[in-house]
């Protein structure tokens, strides 16, 4: 076994015991792990950066259509998509910078979700839903980490 090998190993078991250590804690609290706020925090930045990515497939085919409007969403979608997927990295991985990305995703979240308002498709409508879910637990993060 070489060293990377066991650094390997060392970083799971690590990261496992600040997991358990966390569920404890959270349990003290009187929290079930399913309300567990990084837990919540990081599925709906998942699924927001995922329905971002499909709905900006769905905004290209509206601009080569000619339909210019779906323009800035396409631009806050990819800009959203990326803060999703940073602040999922960095929830997963403990960042202790995570409350500094949660928020900028929140407000991304928002932006994003104001302009897909805009468009009478279920496709759009769906992506601000999302965006809206994944800005509520951004922001119940942030307080948490507080």
């Amino acid at each position: 076994m070489d060293r990377r090998e066991v650094l390997g190993i060392l970083g799971v078991g690590t990261a496992g015991l600040v997991a358990m250590g966390m569920d404890e804690a959270w349990a003290a609290d009187g929290l079930k792990s399913n309300e567990n706020p990084h837990e919540k925090c990081l599925k709906a930045c998942q699924e927001c950066a995922a329905t971002c990515a499909e709905t900006c497939h769905h905004c290209v085919e509206q601009v080569a259509a000619g339909k210019k409007e779906y323009a800035k969403a396409l631009q806050l979608m990819a800009d959203c998509e990326a803060f999703c997927a940073l602040s999922a990295s960095m929830i997963a991985r403990m960042s202790p910078l995570m409350a500094y990305s949660c928020a900028a995703c929140a407000d991304a979240c928002r932006d994003c979700a104001k302009e897909c308002d805009r468009f009478d498709s279920p496709q759009m409508k769906e992506c601000a839903e999302r965006c809206r879910a994944c800005e509520k637990t951004c922001r119940d993060m942030v307080k948490a980490m507080a």
